[in-house]
């Protein structure tokens, strides 16, 4: 399994980027998929998960209200779109999944996921 993120950048407070994840070796619609990012110095924080069902849960009101997750089975890619970015979103984003369909209440505690990809970097000024 292998996933890779690409889609980061700089980009000004106010503004979006759509960050994606597309996976190999691995049919990512049936099992859960997540978002994460870091902050050097801090502790890796869930964003969201999307499960097999496409349900979707957010971290917290203020990624709900801004960030969209989605996927696209046809290109095994999972996205993270973010509107509305502030400064406090840099981060490093990671994507992660693990070897279930459903994703857990505690979905964001990081000993859940099997796999990561190597992150894309997002800088908001």
């Amino acid at each position: 399994v292998q996933l890779v993120e690409s889609g980061g950048g700089s980009v000004q407070a106010g503004g979006s980027l759509r960050l994606s994840c597309v996976a190999s070796g691995y049919t990512l619609s049936r099992y859960c998929m997540a978002w994460f990012r870091q902050v050097p110095g801090k502790e890796r924080e869930g964003v969201g998960v999307i499960n097999a069902a496409g349900t979707i849960t957010y971290r917290s009101d203020s990624m709900k209200d801004r960030f969209t997750i989605f996927r696209d089975t046809a290109k095994n890619t999972v996205y993270l779109q973010m509107n509305s970015l502030k400064p406090e979103d840099t981060a490093m984003y990671y994507c992660a999944t693990r070897d279930r369909g459903t994703c857990g209440s505690n979905w964001y505690a990081l000993s859940r996921w099997t796999y990561w990809g190597q992150g894309t970097q997002v800088t908001v000024s």
